[in-house]
């Protein structure tokens, strides 16, 4: 086998299906690989590829709100929900191996890996990824910190009732959603954070779903869902009985996983992380999966192009070569640096208190569309990134200055 790839998301099916397409064996190891994917997943239209972009959108809002303190920032930047069974099916080949079982751990050696499963069987492969997701099962595990996560609740309801929730007298059914609403839940003023997400998941169908972007320990899910029922309420919605809950919970700052090193001879062998998995979770939306499918094709040329002409034979090919070439695109210096300075913007907000987040968020959301698309995108250009930084400081108030600069010189826990 030339590739093996642990877990079967988004990313881990991504990958599997780049390496594929690229004339590797691949096989694809999941406790339940042929169960959907449950959470809401939506990136930036044009930050799909061009195939999942035509194959596998649920909805496409032509607009986007956003609410610091009062006004609505209204972006006319398309906004995609993917439709999960579609997904799925474009990112299904009938050549990858499917394997139900769970992975424990994993050898390594100069000319390949062996993983083990939970049930005793071993699975050989020249290069494992592992899209295990924030279990990072064969990257190091979770680390031994309290991690700052993101948490959310959400229902879906009829696109009639939502309207209320749309802002600016948007029209009930008009192709409108709503990135994030600061503004505070009543009676909930001082308490910690929280913002109102809202998209078109069918046809006359929206979700709303109140999000903590990010806390250290977790903002709890039951707190999450009394002060989504107390928005919904102080709107006239009311959710629909028996209602099935979206919850999201995951870290935002995971440290970035080291290359496992094996001697002088053989420096970089083993696993390559991927997705979440690999820390490309965005600190400062959650988002993932639209870097993960734009990733895959290139993580798996790099793949191949390590192998060399071992790919399909039965001769040794170079996991060390392949490895290494996967590692430097999935995370060169200017990509680290970048995912750096996202942290200390993290590390900043989690720092303010609730009135001075919703103050900060009105700032980013009026700077000019080259910042915030920068900060905001999917892959880290550094220069991009730090100028976003700059410019938000810059249109901050000193109130938020302050918070901007000891909490983004705060150690990273």
């Amino acid at each position: 086998m030339d590739v093996l790839v642990v877990g079967g998301g988004p990313a881990g099916r991504a990958v599997a299906s780049s390496c594929s397409d690229a004339g590797m064996r691949v096989s694809l190891v999941d406790p339940a690989p042929r169960r959907g994917w449950p959470h809401t997943y939506a990136a930036w239209r044009d930050e799909l590829p061009a195939g999942v972009a035509r194959e596998a959108l649920a909805t496409v809002a032509d607009r986007m709100l956003a609410i610091g303190t009062t006004t609505p920032h209204e972006w006319t930047r398309p906004y995609a929900v993917l439709d999960n069974t579609a997904l799925w099916k474009h990112l299904w080949r009938a050549d990858v191996t499917e394997v139900t079982g769970k992975v424990t751990r994993a050898e390594h050696g100069p000319s390949g890996s062996t993983v083990h499963l939970k049930d005793g069987r071993r699975l050989a492969a020249a290069i494992v990824v592992d899209a295990s997701g924030a279990a990072r099962v064969l990257s190091g595990g979770r680390p031994a910190r309290v991690p700052a996560q993101q948490t959310a609740v959400g229902v879906v309801v009829d696109a009639s009732e939502a309207g209320a929730m749309l802002g600016g007298g948007t029209a009930p059914g008009a192709r409108t959603g709503v990135f994030m609403d600061w503004r505070p839940v009543p009676g909930a003023e001082g308490e910690p954070p929280t913002f109102l997400y809202v998209v078109p998941v069918a046809r006359g169908r929206v979700l709303l779903e109140e999000t903590s972007l990010a806390r250290r320990p977790a903002l709890p899910l039951a707190h999450l869902r009394r002060r989504l029922l107390t928005r919904l309420d102080a709107a006239g919605i009311t959710a629909p009985a028996g209602a099935v809950e979206e919850r999201v919970r995951f870290p935002v700052d995971d440290p970035l996983p080291q290359q496992r090193r094996l001697g002088p001879l053989e420096p970089r062998a083993g696993v390559v992380p991927f997705g979440t998995a690999a820390g490309m979770v965005h600190p400062a939306t959650g988002f993932s999966v639209a870097a993960s499918l734009r990733l895959a094709p290139w993580i798996a040329g790099a793949l191949g192009g390590g192998l060399g002409g071992s790919l399909g034979g039965g001769r040794s090919g170079n996991p060390a070569t392949a490895a290494e070439a996967a590692w430097s695109l999935l995370w060169p210096p200017s990509a680290r640096a970048g995912h750096g300075l996202r942290l200390r913007a993290l590390r900043a907000l989690l720092s303010m208190p609730p009135h001075r987040v919703r103050e900060f968020f009105e700032v980013f959301f009026a700077l000019p569309d080259q910042h915030r698309w920068a900060f905001l995108a999917p892959e880290i250009d550094l220069s991009g990134t730090s100028a976003a930084m700059a410019a938000a400081f810059h249109s901050a108030p000193w109130s938020v200055r302050q918070y901007l600069l000891t909490g983004a010189l705060t150690p990273q826990r």
